[in-house]
């Protein structure tokens, strides 16, 4: 008998009781469907995530903050506790800055606090629910350090500042972006609209952040985004809602075969990840910068459309898509030429070995994208020997003026040939 367990004879029958049975059977007693909406509305509520370790897999890195804690998931990181220091002269100079009382930002940020801890859902520690006074004074610490570092430079900092001076932000400005659209790193946009009631208007430069999302004060008004998900849009505005319902799974040749085929490589007008299409032998793409920030930036979008259930795999996709393209750092160099990609990383096999080891997680483009279109118009096109064949002929003897001349020479030699070997055959009618 394991230690812990007791059993006792029930009318002839032997009944286990365990602390397992007690949560199961108080579990059966409350399932109903007040409880299962409840529990709904939970989950919906929820916007910002630890991410799970086996979704993090070797990459952990890739979700920790370098410099700033913003939230209670990375809140006192030793190795972020300096910037508290900052965080707080933020606070004193934005609230001074107000002429308004600390009290009152307090209880701005008090009236929401229940719907701020819902944004963290089943992740937030028990600590913060329990200590709501210190869940709001981080939450407004916080608040106003991003707002002081989204606009700019105000002149009650010295010119030296090591942080929200013109040259502080030039020296770490990158890295605080960076730690601001991480999963695990993130504020409910509510609590800056709390903040920004106490203000001058002129601290809606904050919305310089989101100029290119189509309608960012509509977004905003949804209280509970995260600066991530206004990343996001930013990539995939203007979404196109209509997918195909009926597709074949086909793998996206690479930029090589796709090239050899006799394909045209052609940047797009916008920078939007949706902007990919294929007509008239014309493969349209959006530019992608590859910089040291790419694969932080995408593995945490990545792991957004995995978690929230409000969110479609378009990132995700994408960089699918760019896999089943990149196989070698020839494909880089083809897609570099063509003004595709801009490789700041400064080689082309760390393109590739980016998209084909960290962002390829053994993944499978979803059903019903509007990619797999644009995969079977390309390999549909692929299909006809003429295109390779044409294409062969262009590069091979139409781009070298010699190779031209020969082939005209050659041509005119075999044509001469069979002229007079046709008229030598002909009978003589004289």
């Amino acid at each position: 008998m394991a230690m812990g367990q007791e059993w006792v004879s029930v009318t002839g029958e032997e009944k286990h009781l365990s602390s397992w049975v007690v949560d199961v059977e108080k579990m059966l007693a409350d399932d109903n469907a007040g409880s299962r909406s409840m529990e709904e509305q939970r989950w919906k509520a929820q916007s910002i995530y630890l991410v799970p370790e086996w979704l993090k897999g070797t990459n952990s890195k890739a979700y920790q903050p370098q410099l700033v804690s913003l939230g209670p998931f990375h809140h006192g990181d030793p190795i972020l506790l300096p910037m508290e220091e900052h965080k707080r002269r933020a606070l004193v100079h934005l609230i001074k800055r107000s002429e308004s009382p600390l009290q009152d930002f307090i209880s701005a940020i008090d009236d929401v606090a229940e719907e701020l801890q819902a944004a963290y859902g089943k992740d937030l520690h028990v600590k913060w629910r329990n200590d709501r006074r210190s869940f709001v004074d981080m939450m407004l610490t916080d608040g106003c350090f991003l707002l002081e570092f989204i606009c700019h430079p105000f002149s009650d900092y010295e010119w030296h500042d090591p942080v929200f001076s013109r040259n502080g932000r030039f020296q770490i400005g990158n890295t605080i972006w960076s730690d601001m659209l991480l999963i695990e790193n993130q504020l409910p946009l509510l609590v800056l609209k709390k903040i920004l009631g106490l203000l001058h208007p002129l601290y809606l430069q904050v919305l310089h952040f989101t100029t290119v999302v189509s309608n960012p004060i509509t977004m905003l008004h949804k209280f509970l985004i995260i600066f991530l998900l206004l990343y996001r849009a930013s990539l995939t505005y203007n979404e196109d809602t209509k997918e195909p319902k009926d597709y074949k799974y086909e793998a996206m040749p690479s930029a090589l075969e796709i090239h050899q085929a006799g394909i045209k490589f052609r940047k797009s007008e916008r920078n939007n990840l949706l902007d990919i299409n294929f007509k008239g032998g014309v493969l349209t793409l959006p530019e992608i910068d590859m910089t040291d920030e790419t694969e932080c930036v995408c593995l945490n979008l990545m792991a957004f459309e995995r978690l929230h259930f409000d969110v479609t795999d378009l990132v995700t996709a994408y960089v699918l898509f760019m896999d089943d393209m990149i196989i070698s750092a020839k494909d880089v160099a083809l897609l570099r030429s063509s003004g595709i990609l801009k490789n700041f990383l400064g080689c082309d096999k760390k393109v590739a070995k980016l998209f084909n080891g960290t962002l390829n997680r053994g993944q499978l483009l979803g059903g019903g994208h509007a990619l797999h279109t644009v995969v079977s118009k390309v390999n549909a096109y692929r299909s006809e020997p003429w295109h390779e064949w044409r294409a062969t002929l262009m590069s091979t003897y139409f781009r070298n003026p010699w190779a031209f001349i020969s082939l005209a020479a050659a041509t005119i030699l075999l044509i001469a040939t069979l002229l007079q070997t046709a008229y030598a055959v002909m009978p003589n009618k004289s």
